[in-house]
């Protein structure tokens, strides 16, 4: 078992992991559905990437989406990236808050897909089936590679908080 959500490698395989509560600044949408998600990719990353360059925010790590929800209907979802202290309170960014949140403490399943966004729902679908316990409703995204390298080599790391 690793105790990283932000490994240098890729997982090989789906991995047990322990995951830290760790802080994250993020912007927040509230009942959306996979049709609402460019827009508020759209609208938060680049809200977030103008604090990064302005000094307000400095992120420990790759930018991350998580969903907390049923990701086939609707949820909710945050867009950010981890920091290394929570955020006292919102900070705005734009026409967007952006406010403090964490990464769910305890145990998790982690696997990593490597390709197009278009490949995430199958990944997801293999990480869900071998859940060896019931997940707790929420996703995690991790976007390790910058969206300009080539679709196929995209990486993204898939993070399934588990229940008891």
């Amino acid at each position: 078992m690793t105790d990283s959500a932000f490994p240098e490698a890729p997982f090989s395989a789906p991995t047990t992991i322990e995951l830290a509560a760790t802080p994250l600044a993020v912007v927040r949408y509230e009942g959306i559905s996979l049709d609402g998600l460019p827009a508020a990719f759209d609208e938060g990353f680049p809200a977030l990437g103008n604090l990064v360059g302005a000094g307000a925010l400095d992120p420990t790590g790759p930018a991350l989406a998580l969903y907390r929800g049923e990701p086939e209907g609707i949820f909710d979802l945050e867009v950010g990236f981890p920091v290394s202290t929570i955020l006292d309170g919102p900070l705005p960014a734009g026409d967007v808050s952006v406010v403090g949140s964490q990464l769910p403490a305890g145990p998790a399943l982690a696997t990593t897909h490597v390709g197009t966004y278009d490949g995430l729902g199958a990944a997801w679908a293999d990480l869900t089936a071998r859940a060896p316990a019931l997940p707790t409703g929420v996703w995690v995204e991790v976007y390790v590679t910058d969206p300009s390298v080539a679709p196929e080599e995209l990486r993204t790391d898939l993070i399934l908080p588990l229940g008891d």
